[in-house]
């Protein structure tokens, strides 16, 4: 009978702890994208207009623009949050249509550099001197900007995404 007794007090005490769990985790996705919303550039379509130039490898931009949707993602070397969601990126670069802006992260050779010692392949305009950021209006690192199939902009992310995450994204803008 006590042997009974415990085993219901257990029971009841893991599903007391698992709601709570799954509470915890909806309530940090609500805060998270309350927090998102705010630190999000206020920016339209329009804004695609403003890449243009090559990659750090000579790849013409119009290729990326060219082909929706498109994952727009401004990043530094100096960002720590940058530097952990580099592979993600990396991931995501490899199955979609990935374009990524690095800011103030030096000339076009020091960036291969550091993108080669990381294992990294994916396509970087150099923002050099952080123009294309602020007419972006960029002020938070790292911001990603998901275009839709239309060109419209579905999604602006800022700070550290999942992969998972970023790959649901994508999909929505199909």
């Amino acid at each position: 009978m006590l042997k009974e007794w415990l085993m219901a007090i257990k029971k009841s005490y893991i599903k007391q702890i698992f709601k709570e769990i799954i509470i915890f985790i909806v309530l940090i996705f609500i805060i998270s994208s309350i927090i998102n919303y705010f630190r999000a550039p206020k920016i339209d379509n329009s804004y695609l207009n403003y890449l243009s130039g090559k990659t750090i490898t000579g790849e013409d931009v119009e290729k990326f623009k060219s082909k929706m949707p498109l994952v727009v993602h401004f990043w530094g070397t100096w960002c720590p949050i940058c530097k952990q969601e580099a592979s993600t990126i990396n991931d995501i670069a490899k199955r979609d249509n990935l374009l990524s802006v690095a800011i103030d992260s030096g000339d076009d050779k020091k960036l291969l550099s550091w993108m080669k010692k990381r294992g990294l392949s994916y396509p970087v305009l150099n923002d050099k001197s952080g123009n294309l950021a602020k007419k972006f209006k960029i002020t938070v690192f790292p911001t990603t900007i998901i275009f839709d199939k239309s060109g419209k902009i579905k999604f602006i992310e800022t700070g550290y995404t999942t992969k998972l995450g970023l790959i649901s994204r994508i999909k929505l803008a199909n």
